[in-house]
């Protein structure tokens, strides 16, 4: 069985999750490329081709979340990179004063809840790793000094991902596991509009968290490497 590293990538038909999986498939990584749609995560693994296999995956799903690590455990032994990157409801129409608590909800159930469960079904995995990564794919819209009125939904959950980014690198410390906080910042993708930067620039700060070397940084938020504020 090949020692190549093995990582697992959220939401990685589209957009950063991708291009992600390409970035890491081209360092060598073994890249199980996880989507809501099982018929869309397929076309996406055949396009990037060799070491990368699709997966479907519900982040909001216990049963999904227990079959991938089940499946993890028989095929691989151990996880090495996880990238929870799967994210929903960039509601650029609402306001917080006004939001529809329903769709703060939904989001919530993805954003946050999802990242958590996942990180909870695969931690025997990734504590059978000797390099685990942890990359938390978050936004500078979650950044508590940047907070305005607007994208309520996304902006709240984003902080609480970051929350959770810095309570698990302090819990999972003596793990040896780093886990980090990323901003791809703004990139031209179905969920950021147009006009953003290229794809493959906002991947590669992610990329970097997932390929950190031993000792590197834990517990942090970051953007193009570089430490930003919570």
């Amino acid at each position: 069985m090949s020692d190549a590293p093995v990582a697992v990538v959220t939401g990685g038909n589209r957009g950063i999750g991708l291009e992600t999986c390409r970035q890491l498939a081209a360092l060598g990584h073994r890249v199980v490329l996880t989507a809501r749609d099982a018929a869309k995560g397929e076309a996406a693994a055949r396009k990037l081709g060799a070491g990368v296999e699709a997966h479907r995956l519900d982040v909001t799903s216990v049963t999904d979340a227990t079959a991938l690590a089940e499946h993890l455990a028989d095929r691989y032994g151990q996880l090495d990179v996880l990238v929870n990157n799967a994210a929903i409801g960039y509601d650029t129409w609402q306001r917080v004063s006004t939001a529809d608590l329903h769709q703060v909800r939904e989001a919530a159930e993805t954003n946050v809840y999802g990242p958590w469960q996942l990180v909870q079904a695969l931690l025997p995995l990734l504590r059978a790793s000797r390099q685990a990564r942890i990359v938390n794919v978050s936004s500078g819209a979650g950044a508590i000094d940047d907070l305005g009125a607007g994208t309520p939904a996304y902006s709240i959950t984003k902080l609480a991902l970051n929350g959770l980014t810095l309570m698990l690198a302090r819990d999972l410390r003596h793990d040896r596991i780093l886990v980090n906080a990323v901003c791809p910042g703004w990139v031209d993708t179905d969920m950021g509009g147009g006009g953003g930067r290229p794809v493959a620039e906002g991947a590669a700060g992610v990329v970097w968290a997932a390929t950190l070397p031993g000792g590197g940084p834990t517990g942090g938020f970051f953007r193009d490497r570089r430490k930003i504020p919570w």
